[in-house]
């Protein structure tokens, strides 16, 4: 199966002490070799400064192109970010991330919206990102997000 994966989020506005943006999944690394094993294909899409995490990487592309890719993916894998509302635009199915985001609010419920456990949601839904703090205890195992990609 191609899955072409949206793995970050926009840059934080101001972030002088380099910190990881609390939208961002931090286990892809771990949930790639896991796909690859399973024989999947897997392709990322951003923009440059992004680190590359498969060989695959298609950087600024312009939206024709990158809804040409999603459209010939078998399925798609992001975090709460610009790609989930592409394919859905697209009405490509795929998996979103949710950490502290609330997938009630952000979400299109014709993905399988893959959040651990609402206590970890900001209290402030519409707040900025800058003044959430990351917390990888928030995310799903990459193995919670395999079972979802057996889905397709």
């Amino acid at each position: 199966m191609n899955i072409v994966i949206f793995p970050f989020a926009k840059y934080l506005r101001e972030n002088k002490d380099n910190k990881p943006h609390p939208k961002n999944y931090p286990f892809w690394k771990d949930l790639i070799k896991l796909l690859q094993a399973d024989g999947h294909s897997v392709i990322q899409v951003g923009v440059v400064g992004e680190e590359q995490l498969v060989p695959d990487f298609f950087k600024n592309l312009p939206i024709d192109q990158l809804s040409s890719l999603v459209k010939m993916c078998d399925t798609w894998i992001s975090v709460d970010s610009f790609g989930q509302h592409l394919g859905w635009d697209l009405g490509k199915k795929g998996i979103v991330l949710f950490g502290q985001s609330d997938p009630n609010i952000f979400g299109h419920p014709e993905n399988i919206n893959l959040l651990k456990d609402r206590k970890y949601l900001r209290e402030k839904q519409f707040f900025w990102w800058e003044q959430a703090q990351a917390n990888d205890d928030c995310w799903v195992t990459p193995e919670e997000i395999m079972e979802a990609v057996a889905k397709f």
